[in-house]
């Protein structure tokens, strides 16, 4: 009989991957990064355990767990910080850079950020990231097409100051 629980060095190569990708999607939804920090390990915190059998497709459970772990966390209201501090780091060092993308990525339809998220942080194809949230793969494309004209839009005045400044 197959084992049907992930192995130590599955959950490992999991969480290299895709646990800093999921910490901003979990972001999405939280209001500070270390929030965001918690429910991703507690989600492979579980799959450590054995509390979860082997999923199909890991990298859709691990979206979805993430993801109803942080509606969870904030209903529960355990965590009320100002967005004030970034997942992102700019390569140069720019912090103000990386909070406007954050701000920007917060201001997204949670649709959106999903399939940005999945698709650029994640490096999942949008037919990977539409399994994923379950929906048909032209709806996907549409929402990281729209997700990348907003995310431009919100970001073109800091990227024309940034570009003064250089």
């Amino acid at each position: 009989m197959p084992n049907d629980k992930l192995s130590a060095d599955e959950i490992r190569q999991l969480y290299e991957r895709f646990g800093p990708s999921l910490v901003v999607y979990a972001r999405g939804f939280l209001p500070d990064v270390a929030s965001g920090e918690d429910v991703v390990h507690a989600v492979f915190q579980r799959l450590l355990r054995g509390d979860v059998d082997r999923p199909e497709k890991p990298i859709g459970y691990l979206y979805r767990a993430v993801r109803n772990a942080s509606l969870n966390s904030r209903r529960s209201g355990l965590r009320e910080a100002p967005l004030e501090e970034s997942c992102f780091v700019h390569a140069n060092g720019d912090r103000e850079s990386a909070l406007a993308l954050q701000h920007a990525l917060s201001e997204l339809p949670e649709e959106q950020r999903e399939i940005v998220v999945m698709r650029i942080w994640s490096g999942l194809t949008l037919q990977e990231a539409a399994e994923v949230s379950g929906i048909p793969p032209n709806t996907a494309a549409s929402r990281y097409r729209y997700a990348l004209e907003k995310l431009r839009e919100k970001l073109q005045p800091h990227r024309a100051k940034e570009s003064q400044t250089t």
